[in-house]
């Protein structure tokens, strides 16, 4: 799960979680999302071309599940659930501070497909945490949780866990 963050028509940031989400390419880096045709998330994306992908940790399951039940086009979400954010680097729209990392992100693409729009974000920068994985950004280090969601108001969290396959045998 990402909490995708944008800039909007109305000057405000907005942040909303996307559960369908999956890499796509490693060169360039890519990301895509597929987010509701009547989602502000979407007229946000839409309006700014830029996104913060933040991946936030199990501890922040109440927080994804706040900004997922509300629209950032009624309710500042930042003042109401007192985001504390921080500057983009390399994109417009901020990141949240409690992220284990920022995947700092501009639209590729956007394909309409039912009642979705599937972007594709270019990875520009990203942003991880000290302590949050091993030296090359893979594994995660312990105690580390990264927050999943399940469906509704069901979380579950991805941690450290490591199971090696072996290789195929013919």
């Amino acid at each position: 799960m990402l909490v995708v963050g944008t800039l909007c028509p109305n000057g405000r940031a907005n942040f909303a979680p996307v559960s369908w989400n999956t890499p796509v390419s490693e060169e360039p880096p890519a990301v895509a999302i597929a987010v509701g045709t009547e989602a502000y998330t979407r007229e946000c994306l839409d309006f700014c071309g830029e996104a913060s992908l933040n991946v936030l940790s199990l501890d922040d399951a109440q927080l994804a599940y706040d900004l997922g039940s509300t629209s950032g086009r009624e309710v500042d979400k930042v003042s109401t659930f007192g985001l504390e954010l921080v500057e983009g680097e390399s994109v417009r729209p901020p990141g949240l501070s409690r992220s284990l990392a920022i995947l700092e992100s501009r639209v590729l693409g956007r394909h309409p497909v039912g009642e979705t729009v599937l972007y594709v974000l270019e990875v520009r920068r990203a942003r991880v945490r000290g302590g949050v994985a091993d030296r090359f950004g893979y594994l995660l280090s312990e105690g580390v949780n990264v927050l999943l969601h399940g469906s509704g108001r069901y979380f579950y969290g991805a941690g450290p866990r490591r199971v090696a396959a072996r290789r195929a045998t013919r």
